[in-house]
């Protein structure tokens, strides 16, 4: 459904990773100029690939926590940040820039705008929970020092800025919480269970858990995620959130990981390692406030989201095996990283 009511200029920061490149995607085809700001630090220029030709779309290559030089914009969605554990624990100064510094400059931006501001908030701000589904009203359990509060307290403190914002400026502003999301373009080497998952599982070697593996998660599909963000941004002013955006449907890590394998018929066994600090024992979201004030819920199955990705993951490795010898189709992988290791590895399972 289209839920912007009429064309608009709108800037989405961290625009060519994984969850932003969808968006501008959808806004596109829903006739908005859209603005793609990323310095690719962790999203890929494949992702956005398509788009460039597209009339409607720019983009603004630039890291999020410098000013933006934008004159005029109606709607800002702030994704800019490094999402992957891996990544953010290996520089989490950069990240806590990215998160508080880089909220700070899109809100910047929005006051001289004059703009509507979303910012996307993760449920890593609940910590390691002890309400069970979470609520927006629970206030975490979260170590301020641990390895992974970099990431976390990075978010908690760009929802107070908005907030602060709001009061203080009077910004019209949304703040959303993101659970877990998946689908095409994932890095396989991010970190993040699915991914990982499925990179194992085509190359048939160990998939790796942390822990016993009865630790849960709730995923939810990339463009029903898509759809909460956009209703959360056209939604009542007064409805500023934050508001949870994820899919309630819970499973344990082991039974993902049993489901990745079975989906890609892959022999690939779980390996047990070590247990994260801080790494929550479940996660899943009441979306009641969601349902009740966007009329939001997710529509993709975790079984149907799977197979849709797995599905574009044997396309890419179709494309891979066709195409071994064309530097042209080389070069567009090489320039897709997500899309260029899922399908090499892909590839080689199909070639044993």
């Amino acid at each position: 459904m289209t839920v912007t009511p009429s064309p608009k200029c709108i800037l989405v920061t961290g625009g060519a990773g994984f969850l932003g490149s969808h968006l501008c995607e959808r806004l596109l085809t829903e006739g908005h100029q859209v603005v793609c700001l990323d310095n690719f630090s962790s999203g890929s220029p494949g992702n956005i690939t398509a788009l460039l030709d597209h009339p409607a779309f720019s983009l603004l290559q630039q890291d999020v926590v410098d000013p933006i030089g934008l004159l005029q914009v109606d709607q800002i969605y702030n994704l800019a940040s490094i999402a992957s554990p891996q990544l953010y624990q290996r520089n989490p100064v950069q990240t806590l820039k990215t998160n508080v510094l880089g909220a700070m400059q899109v809100l910047d931006l929005a006051l001289r705008c004059g703009a509507r501001v979303l910012q996307a908030s993760t449920s890593e701000v609940y910590g390691d929970p002890l309400v069970h589904p979470q609520p927006e009203s629970y206030l975490g359990n979260v170590n301020p020092i641990g390895p992974r509060a970099c990431y976390d307290e990075g978010k908690r403190c760009a929802e107070t800025l908005f907030a602060d914002y709001q009061r203080q400026h009077g910004l019209s502003i949304k703040i959303v919480r993101i659970f877990n999301t998946y689908g095409p373009r994932m890095l396989p080497s991010d970190g993040r269970v699915i991914s990982s998952f499925f990179s194992h599982a085509l190359q048939g070697s160990g998939m790796p858990i942390h822990g016993d593996g009865h630790q849960t998660r709730s995923f939810c599909y990339v463009s029903d995620m898509v759809e909460g963000l956009m209703r959360m941004m056209n939604s009542d002013a007064a409805i500023t959130g934050p508001l949870n955006l994820g899919n309630p449907e819970e499973i344990d890590v082991l039974g993902l990981a049993r489901k990745i394998a079975a989906l890609t018929g892959s022999a690939a066994a779980p390996v047990f390692l070590p247990g994260q600090p801080d790494d929550p024992r479940q996660r899943k979201p009441d979306i009641s406030q969601a349902r009740q004030m966007l009329g939001w819920a997710p529509q993709v199955s975790l079984d149907n989201g799977l197979s849709h990705t797995h599905a574009q993951l044997q396309r890419a490795a179709a494309f891979a095996t066709a195409h071994s010898q064309d530097p042209v189709a080389d070069a567009l992988l090489r320039g897709h990283p997500g899309l260029s290791a899922f399908a090499a590895s892909a590839a080689r399972t199909a070639r044993t």
